[in-house]
């Protein structure tokens, strides 16, 4: 089967095509890039030369598309694509959303297309499977979101705890993207952790969406402060909530063995993982545990930003629409050290 992708050129493009080429059942055909259009794909990425791969200004022949285009550019690309009937993984947040106006509060645009916000499939694998399997275009989600649900699904869907929850992740630096700026600058980045997007990051009203769906509808109050930090990729996520009641960390673990049992890509784990125990592969690692001092619930979750942030859950998405096994070209270990 022959799959494309729009904007190779970045970080998660780039790994796209990485992850794709030792796919065994799909073949990389085709490849865009406005910047470097006509360039072989090796001669922008030299790790990729194996591809022998042309940059184009568009796709050729494919039955699957990866859009890897920014938000607001995406939807552009990718509306034309589904009137052909080409299935699409659309990695901007274009799609993610389900209220058509919470893009122009934190994306600054008029939606194109608000009706497909109502046929997309919110690409979080655990959570939307059968939904995944049937449908033709999926929003992967964002990298954040992706370790932040993952941790809370099991204690919200549960009632577990209350509706006051603070996430609090950092990130390594290439989930701002290829693209140069100040702030992730060598010099800026180097030997420093800040906070930022204080006032609500984008990401915000993704987790809100998904956890609300999870919680039956309840209002829930988030707070979601996201850090950098001077590493290339990696995301910690550390969730704080009040529980209902009870303190038992014991049928605490049970319960989210229980919520992931038959996930091939989330592990719950007997202590707090790092970043590195998920570097360069599709994996998050959760950690449930209960502050006895104070009835709070806390979970830690760790991804790597670039591959189930970003990538590699396209690819989990894809193999579901394209009818194959979904752990198909993933199973490799994290890199150590």
């Amino acid at each position: 089967m022959k799959v494309g992708i729009i904007n190779v050129t970045g970080y998660t493009g780039a790994e796209l095509a990485r992850l794709l080429s030792q796919h065994p059942e799909v073949k990389l055909t085709s490849v865009t890039g406005r910047s470097a259009a006509g360039q072989k794909l090796g001669a922008v990425f030299p790790h990729l030369a194996g591809l022998e791969l042309t940059i184009g200004a568009e796709l050729g022949d494919v039955e699957l598309v990866f859009s890897a285009m920014p938000h607001k550019e995406s939807a552009k690309e990718v509306i034309p694509l589904l009137k052909q009937g080409i299935k699409v993984v659309d990695i901007s947040a274009d799609f993610r959303l389900k209220d058509a106006s919470e893009y122009e509060q934190w994306y600054g645009f008029t939606h194109p297309a608000p009706k497909l916000l109502g046929e997309a499939v919110y690409g979080l694998t655990e959570l939307y499977r059968a939904q995944i399997a049937s449908s033709q275009l999926v929003a992967n989600p964002g990298c954040y979101p992706t370790g932040a649900i993952l941790a809370l699904a099991p204690a919200v869907k549960a009632k577990l705890v209350e509706p006051d929850i603070i996430i609090d992740s950092k990130s390594g630096v290439s989930g701002a993207g290829r693209s140069l700026s100040l702030q992730t600058h060598f010099a800026e980045a180097n030997e420093d952790v800040s906070a930022y997007a204080l006032e609500g990051h984008r990401h915000l009203p993704e987790i809100v969406q998904e956890l609300k769906l999870l919680s039956g509808g309840k209002s829930l109050q988030i707070t979601f402060v996201p850090h950098l930090v001077p590493m290339t990729r990696g995301i910690l996520t550390t969730c704080y909530a009040p529980l209902v009641s009870g303190k038992n960390e014991k049928k605490l673990k049970e319960l989210y063995m229980d919520f992931y049992k038959d996930e091939p890509f989330v592990r719950v784990v007997d202590s707090p993982p790092h970043t590195k125990h998920t570097l360069g592969n599709n994996l998050c690692l959760v950690y449930p545990t209960i502050d006895q001092r104070t009835g709070k619930l806390i979970v830690i979750s760790c991804i790597d930003n670039l591959i189930k942030g970003a990538s590699g859950q396209a690819i989990q998405n894809m193999n579901l629409m394209l009818g194959l096994p979904e752990t198909t070209g993933l199973k490799t270990p994290a890199i150590y050290p």
